[in-house]
């Protein structure tokens, strides 16, 4: 395996899961910040969604006091930052994926001038990291929203909102362009489709559209196009930067050799291929057309869009890779899951602890086909094992021994640097939750990714004091390595 001498290893971690501090440095609420972790008691009287209707954002809204929280407190980097940043240059972190809040920002999202606490702070963290000579790699949004523009504008479904992360996001080019070099605009920017309420900030029960799937795809038009301005705007006053746009990638595998079961697997990657068809080719795929026909799905496009999304292509692909997915024709089996449909167990690999299929060989079919199709550099942003650690006492310390994470992430960096022999383009590799923080599918400390252990529980209990893992140990090897020694 031939990793170039460019390649950015690192680790990855959002703001709304890590940073905590929301009620200082004169942060706003975002609408995550009601989304709560929720006890095995009420786990049974409230099943827990990855979504949030608008009934039990109004519950945990009024019971705030007595609900666990817990992205409110995230693993608290807001005042670790130096801490967490000398461990990851301690592993030798070539860069370092982060997130930026909006709502520390612009608190409401429609301040004219930014927070100046807000602005210092993202000043301090990324001199912190130029010290020890890591290269930021910047979300723009990576689910987390001003609550104001949810209740007032119903998040993304109104151009307000878009003009308001345009906004926005001039301001992170205009203050931050000599610290950041590689920029997101938006992270898994296809999860909306899954989970309107985090990835869009929607009410689908307040839209204003004649269906929900309209209400979602308004607000995914509203961000493509917000994509498209903050690209050339960057292309124009940045030309130093690169920017890209990211996606959940979602590689799908027929279950026989069945046509219908190939024509399905079909249809689902076109969708999942759909946003950076707009975003990489300028317009929407005469496939995804197809699907707002089929779907009723009506959109509202203003003047001017359709040439904003033609102007500006991203100057690279980035992707989170989980998974694959295994898809049937047969309609019986289709257990409709958002705009997916719910995949089926694949006889052939593992699973995690959250049920999650293990699939290392996926990655390389996944970045072969990504390069395949539009001839752009990609960086894997993300991608872990999220599992049960558990700490013992060894010689009066505190040992996390992770052989089953050493083993995953092994297994996926062979597949990158098949990949790259393949001769794809791959820029990076950021490990999803480097350092342990809170996640995103069930909002609890239990599903750990990190090489470093953050000693809190589910309900924000503990020291928050950090701890190697073995994998800590093994990775620092790795990026020293160059990816040769993954023994």
């Amino acid at each position: 395996m031939s990793f170039p001498s460019t390649f950015l290893w690192g680790g990855a971690t959002s703001s709304v899961q890590y940073e905590g501090g929301f009620d200082q440095g004169g942060r706003g609420l975002g609408h995550m910040d009601f989304i709560p972790c929720l006890s095995e008691e009420d786990r049974k009287r409230l099943p827990f969604t990855f979504n949030q209707s608008l009934e039990r954002f109004e519950y945990f809204r009024a019971h705030e006091s007595e609900s666990n929280l817990a992205y409110r407190r995230g693993t608290d980097f807001y005042h670790r930052y130096q801490e967490d940043i000398a461990l990851f240059a301690e592993m030798g972190f070539k860069c370092f994926r982060m997130s930026v809040s909006w709502p520390r920002i612009f608190p409401t999202g429609e301040e004219l001038e930014p927070n100046p606490e807000g602005i210092a702070f993202y000043h301090n963290v990324f001199d912190e990291l130029h010290k020890y000579g890591i290269e930021p790699v910047v979300t723009m949004i990576h689910y987390e929203i001003p609550l104001n523009l949810t209740l007032k504008y119903n998040g993304w479904e109104s151009r307000e909102t878009m003009e308001a992360y345009c906004r926005y996001a001039r301001t992170l080019l205009d203050e931050y362009r000599d610290d950041v070099t590689y920029w997101i605009t938006f992270n898994e920017i296809n999860m909306t489709t899954h989970a309107p309420f985090i990835g869009g900030g929607l009410f689908v029960e307040k839209t204003r559209k004649k269906n929900e799937q309209s209400c979602m795809w308004q607000a995914l038009h509203h961000q493509l196009v917000a994509s498209a301005r903050t690209v050339a705007y960057c292309h124009e006053t940045a030309p130093q930067c690169k920017i890209g746009l990211m996606i959940n990638r979602q590689e799908v595998y027929a279950q026989t050799c069945n046509p219908e079961d190939e024509l399905r697997a079909l249809k689902d990657d076109q969708f999942n291929f759909g946003f950076l068809d707009v975003a990489v080719r300028g317009s929407y795929s005469s496939t995804m057309l197809s699907y707002f026909r089929e779907n009723d799905i009506d959109i509202t496009m203003e003047e001017g869009d359709a040439q904003t999304l033609a102007s500006s292509s991203i100057d690279y692909v980035a992707i989170s890779y989980y998974m694959t997915w295994v898809a049937s024709g047969d309609v019986e089996k289709q257990e409709p899951l958002g705009c997916f449909v719910r995949h089926l167990r694949n006889p052939y690999l593992k699973l995690s602890d959250w049920n999650w299929p293990i699939d290392p060989v996926g990655l390389r079919i996944t970045l072969n086909r990504i390069y395949d199709r539009y001839e752009l550099p990609i960086m894997v942003v993300e991608n872990g094992l999220g599992a049960y650690d558990n700490v013992v006492e060894e010689d009066g310390q505190k040992r996390i021994h992770d052989d089953y994470r050493i083993d995953y992430l092994r297994q996926h960096i062979e597949e990158i640097g098949h990949a790259i022999d393949d001769g794809v383009e791959v820029l990076g590799y950021t490990p999803w939750g480097c350092i342990d923080l809170v996640s995103a599918s069930k909002t609890e400390m239990d599903k750990r990714y990190g090489f470093i252990y953050v000693d809190a529980d589910n309900e924000g209990k503990g020291s928050y004091d950090r701890y190697r893992k073995d994998s800590f140990w093994w990775y620092q090897r790795v990026i020293a390595s160059n990816g040769q020694d993954l023994g």
